[in-house]
Order: structure tokens, then C-alpha cells, then sequence
């Protein structure tokens, strides 16, 4: 099993309690984010002064490498759920990054997203060195991510931080006072893994709740809601930006109240990335929207089965698809989070 040595150290930084199979290396902590952005002042500044430490650890070479134009459209929309080898990515690559460097870019990670995103991320990135060898062009592992900043980080001007991968995406665009985190693709492949004498579910907590939500409901509510028997794919995965999708399923307005409460925290586990501040504000927006948000269900809703939902409101979308593809198709799965006002914060559609 391959541990490129700067990445050894990272699964030591825990992930939320769980700790990274032996002959692995160690992980940092990852979430998934949103969608209005609030005003956040000072937070902001940390961020851009956390980008500006991380350059600062990188030679001429590399900074050329992970600095594209502020207006680079091209490159904030280069992302993938693909493994390396089949899709080219841009920047720097954490494999090529010594400890310090790594420490420079996790502590950028740490001042945008909440503990819980930066555990989510992190374990969905840690997922990568379970995976087999990949054959011909396919590589897997830790190693193979990229790093990118669209912009110089500044406190006052619109840029840009990005993060990808196999099945992990992050999306960070900071402009002035406010801040987007979609959008985030949040996948897992393999979906559950032993690390350091325990399981690791990157979303298992949002799965769980969306077998509980689904099947809490009597059968009116879940004749509204399972549109078919069968899960389907991702509708805005990657390179579906700017599409717009109409709303079906149940709507929050038919649900109960215990029910809308469900509903509210299955949306803030899917897009609790940000940081504490962004995600009340987020929570708030939400909550006013839920009457209008929609869930729907394609598949079984026996818990455990390989089931796709869909949720959709006036500033959010969330999609959980489970990918056959010949194997387990529950430990194999695709998400994503969008906000169809705001993605990119709002600055390429």
C-alpha cells in the first residue's frame, strides 16, 4: 500500500475520533458548505491571511502553478469526480507538497469550513488510499488532489480556493464580507472503511437521515415523494453548471413538524460546510425556505438499500446517488450541494 511520505503525518490529526488503518497515512478534518453568504468581517480576513501564509510556503514553481486570473473561468469550473488519469486537473498537487506546505493549505481548510465540514472532507479525501490499485492511466490516494487559488487572496476582492479530487470537490469563493461553498461534490468510494480499529462513514450520518426522513412518512406523504422504484443518476454533477432543475416530491409544506425538523437537519449535515457563523445564517435561509424545498426519493427505502433523493429549494439543491457500476452500489455514491444563486459565488453563471 503506497503512503506518499509527506502525507504520512495527516491521518494523526484525527478523523473526528477515528483514526486511519495502520500502513496508512493520517487525515485532516472536512465538511460541505453553502449557499447566501453572510457578512462576515474579520472571518474573512483570516481566510485570506490563511491563503496568503500558505503561499508564502511555496517556491516561484509553485506558485505559478496554483494561481490562475481572478476573472478564470475556465478554471473554476475545472472539476471532477474522476480519479487522476482520467481528467486533467490544474494547481498543485498534495503529493507534491512537503509537511509544511500541507500544514500551510490545512490550516486555509480549517479557517473556511467548520470542524464538522473540514471532518467531512477530510474523511471523504482519506477514503482515496482504500481504494485499489488503479489500473492503466488510474492513480489513487491522497496524494493525487489539487490545490488552486483563482485570484490573489484579499480580504476586499473577489478569489477563489479550490480543492479536488476523486469524489471530493471543494468550492470556496470569498468575496469581501461574503462567502460560497458551492459548488461542493461530496462522493465516497469506498462509502465505508476500518481506520484505526473503527468505521468510517464520511456520509453515513446523512444517508442514515435520509432513510429515517423517508420512511417517517405516512402513505400520502411517501406516495408524493418515491417517484420510482429505481435510484438515478446526478443531474448537476460536473459540468452541469448553470442548468436549473424543476422541483418535485413532497414539498416541505406537507410535511410534519417533527418531520420538517428532520428535513432542516438533513439539508444543515449536507451543507453545514462553512464555518460556524455561515452556517446559522444558512440554517436561517433555509428555514424560511422550506415550505417551497423539496424532497423526492427514486429507489427502495428499506434502510441500507442503493436509493437516489433530491433535494431542491429556491437556494439549494442536493443530490445522493449510489453508483452500481458492476459492485456494491452503496459503497459507492455521488453528492452534490448547490446553491442556484450563488455557485461560484455567483460569479461565472
Amino acid at each position: 500500500m503506497r503512503v506518499h511520505p509527506s502525507l504520512a503525518w495527516i491521518l494523526a490529526l484525527g478523523l473526528a475520533g477515528c483514526t486511519a488503518s495502520p500502513d496508512r497515512a493520517a487525515a485532516p478534518t472536512p465538511t460541505v458548505s453553502p449557499a447566501p453568504a453572510p457578512p462576515s468581517g474579520a472571518a474573512d480576513v483570516g481566510i485570506a491571511a490563511a491563503a496568503q501564509a500558505f503561499l508564502g510556503t511555496l517556491d516561484a514553481r509553485q506558485r505559478d502553478a496554483v494561481l490562475f486570473d481572478r476573472g478564470d473561468r475556465a478554471q473554476k469550473q475545472r472539476w471532477s469526480n474522476l480519479p487522476a488519469g482520467l481528467y486533467e486537473r490544474r494547481g498543485v498537487r498534495t503529493g507534491d507538497l512537503d509537511r509544511p506546505q500541507l500544514d500551510a493549505f490545512l490550516a486555509l481548510m480549517r479557517a473556511t469550513l467548520s470542524a464538522e465540514g473540514y471532518e467531512r472532507v477530510v474523511a471523504q479525501w482519506s477514503a482515496d488510499d482504500a481504494m485499489p490499485a488503479g489500473g492503466g492511466r488510474i492513480t489513487y490516494g491522497r496524494e493525487h488532489y489539487w490545490i488552486a487559488l483563482i485570484g490573489e487572496p484579499s480580504a476586499t476582492e473577489p478569489w477563489q480556493w479550490q480543492f479536488g479530487g476523486h469524489h471530493v470537490t471543494v468550492n470556496a469563493t470569498i468575496r469581501g464580507d461574503r462567502l460560497s461553498l458551492t459548488p461542493s461534490f461530496l462522493g465516497a468510494q469506498p462509502a465505508s472503511y476500518p481506520a484505526g480499529g473503527t468505521t468510517v462513514r464520511p456520509l453515513g450520518d446523512i444517508v442514515d437521515r435520509a432513510f429515517a426522513l423517508v420512511n417517517s412518512f405516512d402513505a400520502n406523504a411517501r406516495q408524493r415523494a418515491v417517484l420510482g422504484g429505481t435510484p438515478v443518476d446526478l443531474v448537476l454533477g460536473a459540468g452541469q453548471d448553470c442548468r436549473r432543475i424543476p422541483a418535485e416530491g413532497l414539498p416541505g409544506s406537507a410535511m410534519t413538524t417533527a418531520q420538517r425538523a428532520a428535513f432542516l437537519d438533513l439539508l444543515d449535515r449536507y451543507g453545514g460546510l462553512g464555518t460556524e457563523r455561515l452556517n446559522a445564517a444558512r440554517r436561517a435561509q433555509l428555514r424560511d425556505d422550506l415550505p417551497d424545498t423539496h424532497f423526492a426519493w427514486y429507489g427502495p427505502t428499506a434502510a441500507g438499500s442503493a436509493a437516489y433523493f433530491r433535494i431542491t429549494g429556491p437556494h439549494v439543491v442536493v443530490e445522493y446517488a449510489p453508483q452500481a457500476m458492476g459492485g456494491d452500489a452503496t459503497n459507492h455514491v455521488h453528492g452534490i450541494y448547490r446553491d442556484p444563486t450563488d455557485d461560484y459565488g455567483g460569479t461565472v453563471c
